[in-house]
């Protein structure tokens, strides 16, 4: 065996505190095609005996499980008396790997979303004496069970018991047991988490309030709701009540006896993962592996897959349309997830992913989103804008077995403003409030694409969208073959960057050859490995593509270190994709009143836009202010050349700081538009602005930022942007009317406390810390700012400022002007020299 499959299968051996699995439930294809679950009352032809208990206190089967049971069949038979639930669990999958994935199904306002996962388990059911053990299995630990240190991971890494139930009665290789309280009561690995209790101060769960709604079997899962509730003395609404009412629904998976073969991760190619540290290697060390989460598709003809022909998967990946989904838009949310099957062929499989509208009950009475074997988009009625794609996968292996994705109504809304407010300048179907069908179906299709690449395992690629030049972006061939970005998975919205006279310019996105590049290396099978990986292939693949930045994968990124890997940017040059987006926002601004205006109705909308153009602002400054000690990430192996990391080079630092200077901290007159702002408040304006303009400033003088200009000018000394030309640019920008005896707007005006605020803060605040595994994704350069050159930089540039008010006060002319240069002598004077 070679040691790239060995490797491999390492994924899926047994690991700590689990136990050999006897033989599995068995159950013929046929049989599970055509079995049917139905509820039904358990008969008898005898009469009910006396109860009596075995010398172990278990009560014969007729007692426990009487007349009157309401029996669901499935994957345990589920029974339920009066307001009691039973489990008759096989001896055939005592000791299986199941998955527990626990969600709050309905919630209360402010208390997340209907859908959203609360906590995921792999559990085991163990017989032990008269009881049924429910432990809590873990394989982040693992070694061949052919090695001696197998013994020593089990021993050290013990699972643990989350219930104990008593065994009611047996019944032909089964046991009973009762699991009412499990699903009713407060048991810590089901409720809500540890951080809900805290935010909300919850003091515990009131028994009398809460009960199990129902469980359903089905042929591989069994779904549990119940509803909780909860004593709380901060709950999320309703506060006069002091409670938190939630319905959580769990939903218990079997797992793949045999699991799928892994495939090891690559940071060059974007994919959510699970990780595991093996002790079984001869690395000489505890190996860190990381393995990716796909779906398992074989080819139904190997020999054809192997001569490269397209092939049909054994098992395609199905999504059905949720019942409750309006149906002029079914077609657009199924035709985003068969996008898909264009990048599929990348991995030598057609028809890979099908779209399906549910059947009728007539059709299939026994049909359920709930069940597992079902992957379903479902649609909330929720204010809620927004949508996700999750995935339920096999924590050994990276298996996705299922996916609900979730689509919420209010998402149009969403959509409506990013269109109008990123398009409407060049595209006349953005310029109303509300757009015709098949415009909103194109922005759903849209939607429903990035969701199911979630779904295939895929995250972000915020990196792809600056693969293109900025140009292009305005080029009707180019894009209309391209689209505006090389992935789906960015957040690469809609086209701000092309121009009126750019005719026939695509708009967004589609599934792009990044995707396709992504698709083919990680679902590819290997039929000559019999599945597992050709390592040697898979590499190959990536370097093919290493210097077209159309392949590159760039992480997400909170607050960007990487300019390059952006959320809601285009193109690969930041300033000049937002000019040409601002030209595009004042073209909006005039005939804002036009194009939301609707018969008899207020200026809710109005506003509402208003406030989406001042965002779209906003966005186009975080984008360039990045630029400003950034820090390019490329990921690299030792067999490719050059760095990971390298700064951005100092002219495009400068033209970044330029930018800010002239477009963040000018007045933004075309956003004062009194026609607008008196018909939506009596006041705010000035205040909305000094917010925007002072967040602009204080990302710029971000601690992080100005630690990785000073250790660029440590390594490249002059030949990389500074930390003191940068403090001398922003200064000479913010106060750029000092030594001319100009007179300085209120906007300046507040624009300039707020610097002296931010250089305040700089001197006598440490910079907030954050935890180290949350950094990278973050954004985040850690420094001690007390002992670093920041405080010495900014003294230096208070005393230079200083300096200059003090030469143009005489020469200054307006009255306010020279209050406001006056107090700010007196604010810098407390911040070089405060009193005790």
């Amino acid at each position: 065996m070679s040691k790239n499959v060995r490797y491999a299968r390492l994924a899926t051996l047994l690991l700590a505190g689990a136990l050999v699995a006897p033989p599995a439930f068995a159950q013929s294809k046929e049989k599970k095609k055509n079995k049917k679950k139905a509820k039904q009352e358990v008969t008898t032809t005898q009469a009910t005996p006396a109860v009596k208990k075995d010398d172990n206190g278990v009560k014969p089967y007729a007692s426990v499980i009487t007349p009157n049971a309401v029996t669901d069949e499935g994957l345990f038979k589920v029974h339920r008396i009066d307001e009691k639930y039973f489990y008759e669990i096989p001896d055939t999958l005592l000791n299986r790997d199941m998955l527990m994935v626990s969600r709050i199904a309905k919630t209360a306002t402010n208390l997340g979303y209907g859908g959203e996962e609360l906590n995921r388990q792999m559990l085991r059911w163990e017989k032990k004496g008269n009881r049924i053990l429910l432990r809590l299995i873990s394989y982040q630990n693992v070694a061949s069970d052919t090695l001696e240190i197998f013994h020593s991971v089990q021993n050290s890494n013990l699972a643990p018991v989350i219930q104990a139930f008593d065994i009611k009665a047996f019944n032909n290789g089964a046991s009973v047991v009762e699991v009412t309280d499990f699903f009713s009561k407060d048991v810590q690995a089901l409720g809500l988490n540890k951080r809900q209790r805290e935010t909300h101060k919850v003091k515990k769960l009131d028994d009398k309030r809460s009960f199990v709604e129902g469980i359903k079997s089905f042929p591989l899962n069994i779904e549990a709701r119940s509803l909780m509730t909860y004593e709380a003395t901060d709950p999320p609404a309703n506060s006069n009540a002091g409670t938190i009412t939630v319905e959580l629904n769990h939903s218990m998976l079997l797992l793949p006896k045999v699991p799928m073969p892994a495939r090891r991760f690559d940071e060059r190619v974007g994919y959510f993962t699970l990780s595991q540290t093996d002790y079984g290697t001869d690395e000489q060390r505890a190996a860190k592996r990381r393995y990716i989460v796909r779906w398992k598709l074989e080819p139904k003809d190997k020999e054809a897959y192997a001569r490269g022909e397209l092939v049909e998967p054994i098992k395609p990946i199905v999504y059905y349309i949720d019942p409750a989904t309006p149906m002029k838009w079914r077609p657009y949310l199924k035709q985003g997830v068969e996008d898909w099957n264009k990048a599929f062929e990348a991995a030598g499989f057609k028809n890979a992913i099908i779209a399906k509208d549910p059947p009728t009950p007539e059709e299939d009475p026994e049909f359920s989103t709930e069940d597992a074997r079902y992957s379903v988009i479902r649609y909330f009625s929720s204010e809620t804008q927004n949508a996700y794609g999750p995935n339920v996968h096999d924590p050994r292996s990276g298996e996705i077995l299922e996916s609900h994705i979730g689509w919420y109504h209010n998402v149009m809304n969403l959509l409506r403003n990013w269109y109008f407010v990123q398009t409407a300048a060049i595209n006349p179907d953005a310029r109303s409030i509300k757009f015709k069908d098949e415009v909103m179906g194109e922005l759903i299709r849209f939607v429903s694409a990035h969701e199911v690449g979630h779904t295939l395992g895929l995250p972000h690629n915020m990196g792809s969208s600056a693969a293109y030049p900025v140009e292009k972006l305005r080029d009707a061939k180019f894009t209309q073959e391209m689209g505006t970005a090389p992935s789906i998975m960015d957040y690469a919205r809609f086209n701000y960057v092309a121009q009126p006279e750019d005719k026939g310019v695509a708009l967004m996105p589609g599934i792009g050859v990044y995707d396709k590049h992504a698709v083919r290396w990680g679902y590819t099978y290997f039929p000559e490995m019999n599945g597992y990986d050709n390592v040697a292939k898979l590499s190959k693949w990536i370097l093919e593509k290493e210097n077209d930045p159309m392949y590159r994968f760039g992480r997400q990124q909170g607050n960007p270190v990487d300019p390059s890997s952006q959320t809601e940017d285009l193109g690969d040059d930041a300033m000049l994709a937002s000019h040409y987006g601002i030209l595009n926002l004042k073209r909006i601004m005039p005939n804002l009143m036009e194009w939301t205006k609707e018969e008899n109705k207020n200026y809710d909308d109005l506003q509402e836009m208003y406030t989406q153009v001042l965002g779209q602002w906003n966005r186009y400054m975080g984008h360039v202010t990045a630029n400003v000690g950034g820090v390019y990430e490329n990921y690299k192996t030792y067999d490719q050349k050059g760095d990971v990391y390298a700064a951005v080079p100092k002219e495009k630092q400068q033209r970044a700081m330029k930018f800010i200077n002239e477009q963040g901290f000018a007045t933004p007159t075309w956003m004062l538009d009194q026609n607008i702002l008196r018909k939506i408040e009596s006041a705010g304006a000035v205040e909305r602005i000094r917010t925007a303009q002072v967040n602009i400033l204080n990302n710029v003088l971000e601690p992080g930022r100005m630690q990785r200009l000073l250790e660029s000018q440590a390594a490249l000394g002059s030949k990389t942007y500074t930390l003191p030309e940068m403090m001398a640019d922003l200064r000479n920008g913010v106060w750029s009317e000092i030594g001319s005896g100009k007179t300085v707007d209120m906007y300046r005006r507040n624009l300039q406390r707020g610097y002296l605020d931010r250089m305040e803060y700089l001197m006598k605040e440490e910079q907030r810390s954050v935890p180290s595994g949350a950094r990278a994704f973050m954004g985040f350069t850690q420094v001690n700012v007390s002992q670093s050159d920041i405080r010495p930089m900014v003294r230096g540039e208070l005393t230079a400022l200083r300096n200059q008010i003090k030469a143009s006060l005489p020469k200054t002319k307006d009255s306010m002007t020279k209050y406001h240069l006056q107090d700010a002598l007196v604010r810098i004077d407390n911040i070089l020299n405060p009193k005790s």
